[in-house]
């Protein structure tokens, strides 16, 4: 591997404004499969992907049956949202400020293909962006490392020249578990305090507040 920086961004929650259509999403998916979960449980569960967050919700001794049912249900919720979906404050700016920093841009998310064509049309960063992860580079989703493992290695970068950006607890436990530093945002509807408590090196109101403070950021100078 070499030596080059790379600033690994979670995208849902981080850099666009998705973690509530998600919960939305969720929430009526598993009401259609007679799951009640209170709203405010299925919101601290996204960031998890369904590998986890049926488990996390409904408990890992349940029957199984309905999982892909109620999966495939919360993506077509969820592609109800795609028209709506908006970059979050500073975000793209702030992808483009990392990359003429010299960091290598990668945005780690662990949505479909086609899913991540809408986000990447709505984020409007290209410029900026070396690579991206999708949903066939990893086996178990956040708060497992997989996802930061396989930026890294779209990055062709090792864990100590890297840094993670999200927006939730299950993104800075995975950042850990992958050795690599993360910077948090409240974005997602998590606050300072809990996202500090599971390890954040520095946490954000929001994109646009951690574009002001780049100076003053782990982002601000790569580490080579």
């Amino acid at each position: 591997m070499t030596t080059t920086p790379a600033a690994l961004f979670d995208v849902d929650g981080t850099l666009l404004d998705t973690a509530y259509f998600h919960a939305l999403a969720w929430w009526e998916a598993l009401r259609q499969y007679d799951r009640t979960v209170p709203t405010s449980r299925v919101h601290r569960a996204v960031g998890m992907g369904s590998d986890q967050l049926l488990d996390h919700l409904l408990g890992s001794e349940r029957d199984h049956g309905d999982d892909e049912a109620i999966t495939a249900a919360h993506d077509a919720l969820y592609a109800r949202f795609w028209p709506q979906i908006q970059p979050l404050p500073g975000a793209a700016d702030l992808l483009r400020a990392c990359a003429d920093r010299g960091w290598r841009v990668i945005l780690a998310s662990s949505a479909s293909e086609r899913e991540l064509v809408v986000l990447r049309r709505a984020l409007d960063a290209d410029d900026a962006i070396t690579a991206a992860t999708s949903a066939d580079d990893v086996s178990a989703t956040k708060p497992a490392p997989d996802l930061v493992r396989a930026a890294l290695a779209r990055a062709d970068a090792e864990p100590e020249h890297a840094v993670f950006i999200g927006d939730t607890v299950w993104d800075v436990t995975a950042a850990g578990r992958a050795r690599v530093p993360c910077i948090a945002v409240e974005t997602g509807g998590s606050d300072a305090r809990e996202l500090l408590a599971a390890g954040a090196a520095e946490v954000h109101r929001d994109t646009a507040e951690l574009l002001a403070d780049l100076d003053r950021s782990l982002l601000g100078r790569p580490a080579r």
